[in-house]
């Protein structure tokens, strides 16, 4: 069990230059480079726990800022009482009384509670010696309810509700943990079609995945309808009419152009369209989605959704066919609980957004725990995948005939390498000064 008072939280900004190449492009975010706030706790007894949330560069210093802001909040609590009681911690991390008016629970102040609490998800699995999906699988109904904050979604699910879900999925729990150690879970690609990716680089890649054993893809869309036309085509005809095609549009539409754009990519069968519009527009999606349902075309969204509430009201209003959680955009482990028990009321296959360093190791785990624990079906389930970074991770990803396997370490997988972290510091890490030096970035 986790013990000993918190002494010492630190947090630093580390950058890849991934906008050099073209990594991550999308129709909105033309030149990201992926980014996280890097947070490490440690406890008078010396153990330690790695979290993180991720940017797109620029702004990354500010989710710095908030994070040293709420360590206030974190530095000299009792790390067995903060699980003991994890509802309470979490509520005082998102609800400070003062801090919260810049949020509450939605931006910089979110990701950066993410990222803390995401720290302290790893150092608690780590204390009892398990991979934290293992974690939360071996958690008892009860304990494991005790960890969400249900305030503001009890009209969509309450927590008796949440706990006859996760005794419900009991039956069965040991076949489908075994059957993940063994198969792993499905996952879908977006390496090969990033928005800034030439033609020629698209068809590399896309021949590359094939030949690895990938059947699910997904391309970047809605800069220009031609464009897209052309490079869905393009895409459809390397994988074939069989596998599966998604499009991603990163909230480049109003709703009425949303419809019509996607409306003309049908013919390349798209199992859905993700992020067609604004984040926040929950009865835009809802327009789109039952708009787009007669052409078999879902709606998907998530990964800039701010809160488990914003879930809430997707669900509600129908408007999503896919729920795209995010291992750091919503508050960490806690409330992405809250959607996964939601997303299971409401019958709406979880397929978590990982585009961006450290996602995938991080979602990973939360979508092996939805198997075996909430949904038990893999029916319509995949999870993102981009093949950037991983590298600099003590426990990187790993990805057996396009499937995740499960992780053996204990924690979140969140820690990175000490040199990696240090030679991409921002702005004075050795990797930043060299580029400067080269006249490659300002």
């Amino acid at each position: 069990m986790v013990k000993g008072k918190i002494t010492k939280l630190s947090v630093s900004d580390v950058r890849f230059p991934t906008s050099l190449e073209q990594h991550g492009s999308d129709a909105m975010h033309t030149d990201p480079d992926y980014s996280v706030a890097y947070v490490v706790i440690e406890t008078e007894g010396g153990l330690k726990g790695y979290g993180l949330t991720f940017t797109l560069g620029k702004g990354t210093e500010i989710v710095v800022c908030a994070v040293q802001a709420l360590s206030s909040l974190v530095i000299g609590k009792d790390s067995e009482e903060i699980v003991n009681d994890f509802r309470s911690f979490y509520r005082l991390l998102t609800s400070d009384g003062q801090m919260r008016w810049l949020g509450p629970e939605k931006g910089v102040v979110q990701l950066a509670a993410a990222a803390v609490l995401n720290a302290v998800w790893d150092l608690w699995a780590r204390a009892e010696g398990k991979p934290l999906w293992k974690l939360l699988v071996d958690m008892d109904p009860e304990k494991l309810i005790s960890c969400i904050d249900f305030r503001y979604i009890t009209d969509a699910l309450t927590e008796k509700e949440a706990l006859d879900i996760l005794r419900k999925a009991r039956d069965g729990k040991c076949k489908r943990e075994e059957h993940m150690l063994k198969e792993g879970y499905p996952a879908y690609t977006t390496s090969c079609a990033w928005i800034g990716y030439p033609d020629e680089q698209l068809k590399q890649l896309c021949s590359k995945a094939l030949s690895e054993g990938w059947t699910r893809f997904k391309v970047k869309v809605g800069a220009d309808l031609n464009d897209d036309i052309r490079r869905c085509r393009l895409l459809r005809e390397m994988i074939g009419p069989d596998k599966t095609l998604m499009i991603d549009a990163n909230q480049r539409w109003d709703v009425a152009e949303a419809i019509e754009w996607v409306s003309r990519l049908v013919e390349f069968k798209p199992l859905w369209i993700e992020e067609p519009t604004s984040p926040d527009d929950i009865l835009g999606h809802a327009a789109i989605a039952k708009a787009l349902a007669p052409l078999g075309i879902g709606v998907a969204t998530g990964e800039q959704c701010h809160n488990r509430v914003m879930f809430k009201q997707l669900l509600q209003s129908q408007a999503l066919r896919f729920v795209q959680i995010d291992s750091c955009r919503l508050g960490s482990v806690n409330e992405n609980l809250a959607v996964l028990l939601m997303a299971e009321k409401f019958q709406v296959p979880v397929c978590p957004h990982a585009g961006g360093v450290g996602l995938c190791e991080l979602v990973q785990h939360l979508i092996l725990f939805d198997y075996i624990a909430v949904s038990g079906s893999l029916e319509n389930r995949m999870c993102e995948y981009v093949d950037h970074l991983h590298e600099h991770f003590t426990n990187p990803v790993v990805i057996k005939n396009a499937s995740y396997m499960p992780p053996k370490n204990p924690g979140y997988s969140t820690e990175m390498k000490d040199d990696s972290a240090k030679r991409h510091q921002f702005p004075d890490g050795e990797v930043w000064r060299e580029l400067r030096a080269s006249r490659r970035v300002q």
